[in-house]
């Protein structure tokens, strides 16, 4: 819950809105919601998580500098932990048909996505729902979807 100097009052779980209304002068939290930010625009989803891992890894580093470390050589090891890590996912990584059987494998990747005691009960079917609207608008030679392009209407009955 989050109030406003105005007295507003706004009840949000989403990371991203919280860090939005939030008002932050620390230089380095400035950058975490900047990088929040930018987790949204490109992702639209995992502010929260971004923000934490930035969190932890500035956390060790700052572990490190009171330790003596030079900031150029966490920086550096940072860097190299990356592409580690980058070289770890491309060698256990395995490309997956998604038109095999009836896109079964992305509606196990929505379904997931999907994990909540708020959905449990149609999980799947709203799984279905998910795959077939991304489908309908995905330019999968790019490997790009436009979200914009998919609308939700409610039919109540």
């Amino acid at each position: 819950m989050l109030v406003s100097p105005d007295g507003d009052v706004l009840i949000t779980n989403d990371g991203a809105t919280i860090l939005e209304k939030m008002e932050i002068a620390h230089p380095i939290a400035r950058l975490l919601v900047e990088l929040s930010h930018s987790q949204d625009n490109e992702i639209g989803d995992g502010t929260t998580g971004v923000v934490v891992l930035a969190g932890a890894l500035l956390e060790q580093a700052q572990n490190l500098i009171d330790k003596g470390l030079h900031p150029l050589n966490i920086t550096n090891g940072f860097e190299k932990a990356c592409e580690i890590a980058c070289q770890r996912l491309e060698e256990i990584s395995e490309e997956i048909d998604i038109n095999l059987n009836d896109h079964e494998n992305l509606k196990l990747a929505a379904m997931t996505s999907l994990g909540s005691k708020v959905v449990s009960k149609n999980q799947r079917k709203l799984a279905e729902i998910a795959v077939n609207a991304v489908l309908s608008v995905a330019d999968l030679e790019r490997k790009d979807v436009n979200f914009e392009m998919i609308k939700v209407s409610i039919f109540l009955q």
